[in-house]
């Protein structure tokens, strides 16, 4: 098995934003194997920039961290997004659902790795928390 690709989303962003949070050390462990070469993160700036209104800096600090990819919000995960508020989801999650789907680049999908992997049921995503 070669590396794996992860999305963080804005729950797992936001834990590992806070040294506090009880899921802190769960996805420091996920950063940790990134920097070490066995998998990337990405992290959708729009997932970030919602996760920010709650925690203020953590856009700034995912974006400095050396092993974390920021996802663009482009054209294709506009009209994702736009599918997905429609549907009902919120906008933390629907940039995260959009780059954790099957694409070109990832044929598979990635994982969607967030402390509440329910909320993304029927999205058609590999959502896992970081205990599991």
């Amino acid at each position: 098995m070669g590396p794996i690709a992860v999305v963080l989303d804005h729950t797992t962003a936001t834990a590992l934003h806070d040294p506090k949070d009880p899921y802190n050390e769960a996805v420091a462990a996920f950063y940790v194997q990134a920097s070490g070469g066995l998998g990337t993160l990405y992290a959708p700036v729009l997932s970030l920039t919602a996760g920010d209104t709650r925690a203020p800096g953590l856009l700034a600090y995912i974006n400095g961290l050396r092993f974390i990819e920021i996802e663009p919000f482009d054209t294709a995960a506009a009209l994702c997004a736009t599918e997905l508020l429609h549907a009902g989801y919120p906008w933390a999650t629907a940039h995260a659902i959009h780059a954790a789907r099957p694409s070109a680049d990832f044929p598979a999908g990635r994982y969607l790795l967030t402390l509440e992997p329910e909320v993304y049921d029927g999205t058609g995503v590999q959502a896992v928390h970081p205990d599991h």
